[in-house]
């Protein structure tokens, strides 16, 4: 029995990519053929649904640039490769990249998320930064693909919204409220986190509000983020 938990806790962060994934992909498979009325309350249920999962698919694909998905070097990469391509075609050698600035940098001129405006002038310089020409070329030739298949209001709502609506999500819970305005001196990672709250903070974004902790140790995965918080 110990052999075998050590076996499962050793594989666990690939499980838990593996279930968001799915999880993901199932919805999607389930929501984009049906016929849905839109006075209805459940679309816009599984819209809110699909967004999360959408947020989810970034997470793991940011916990593939610390090494938090698996010990080998190959899966950790492989599957980075694929959630960062799910969410809207990024490119993971881009994302990683700039990734290690953001931590090197916090909240500095190299810090490639950070923006000294408001809200919208930082998410759009973010947007900006981020998006490609290739990407919306690839995102236009997939709408136009899926809409030869399924209803183009489930479409847009259960693959276009909710991937737009992610971004707004993982930007405001996970840059904007934790660099936003931040001079507290003597925090090395210049950056606050929420309070103590784990049922909000991993619906609001997977733990990521809880952001001190996770500069504090980038390589513990989302879903032991709020062991780091229980420690302060």
């Amino acid at each position: 029995m110990d052999r075998l938990n050590q076996r499962l806790n050793g594989h666990l962060g690939l499980l838990m990519a593996a279930l968001v994934l799915a999880s993901w992909a199932g919805l999607l498979g389930f929501s984009l053929p049906d016929k849905w009325t839109l006075v209805s309350p459940w679309p816009w249920l599984l819209l809110l649904l699909q967004t999360h999962l959408y947020t989810g698919i970034f997470i793991t694909a940011h916990d593939a640039m610390h090494g938090a998905i698996s010990r080998y070097k190959l899966v950790n990469e492989g599957v980075g490769w694929i959630a960062a391509l799910l969410f809207a075609f990024n490119w993971y050698p881009r994302l990683l990249h700039e990734h290690k600035l953001h931590h090197a940098f916090p909240t500095t001129e190299k810090d490639p998320d950070f923006h000294r405006g408001g809200f919208w002038r930082w998410y759009l310089n973010f947007a900006k930064h981020y998006v490609s020409l290739w990407q919306i070329l690839a995102m236009a030739l997939t709408f136009n693909l899926l809409i030869l298949v399924f209803p183009e209001q489930n479409v847009i709502l259960f693959w276009m919204i909710p991937s737009l609506l992610s971004t707004l999500q993982l930007f405001y819970f996970g840059t904007y409220l934790p660099h936003r305005g931040f001079h507290e001196p003597g925090n090395p990672h210049k950056s606050r986190s929420q309070a103590r709250n784990h049922l909000w903070a991993f619906l609001s974004c997977y733990f990521f509000g809880y952001h001190f902790e996770h500069h504090d140790h980038p390589k513990t995965p989302w879903w032991l983020l709020y062991q780091r918080k229980n420690e302060v």
